[in-house]
């Protein structure tokens, strides 16, 4: 399975494969009916407390943001649950749809690592 990731204000393609969008909430200045996705995974996104850590200072909490949310997810069931979908939906590509700014810390690319990982 290829996992690909891609902000919610990106065009949908053909290629996107199912698209999982996995923010906590509805991406700001999109109407519910113009945003293309198949599922909405809310429970996955990280707690309000590092969702906020991590919007004061991208650069500066990157690395202290990582570690905690992969705690987050390793101690979650939603998660566990989540893997268990992903592999009973045997899709070749699945896109995983976020509306942070910063495209380099995000996490969006935390949770395609350890999906990655996990899906195996």
């Amino acid at each position: 399975m290829e996992i690909k990731i891609k902000r919610v204000y990106e065009v949908a393609e053909n290629t996107d494969g199912v698209r999982i969008l996995i923010d906590k909430f509805w991406p700001r200045g999109i109407r519910k009916d113009d945003l293309k996705y198949d599922i909405w995974v809310k429970n996955i996104s990280p707690s309000d407390r590092l969702r906020k850590f991590l919007h004061d200072s991208p650069e500066a909490n990157w690395d202290a943001f990582v570690k905690d949310y992969l705690d987050e997810l390793n101690k979650s069931n939603e998660y566990t649950d989540f893997i268990n979908r992903l592999k009973d939906l045997n899709a070749s590509t699945v896109t995983l749809l976020y509306s942070f700014k910063d495209t380099l810390r995000n996490h969006a690319n935390v949770l395609k690592m350890t999906i990655e990982k996990d899906i195996k």
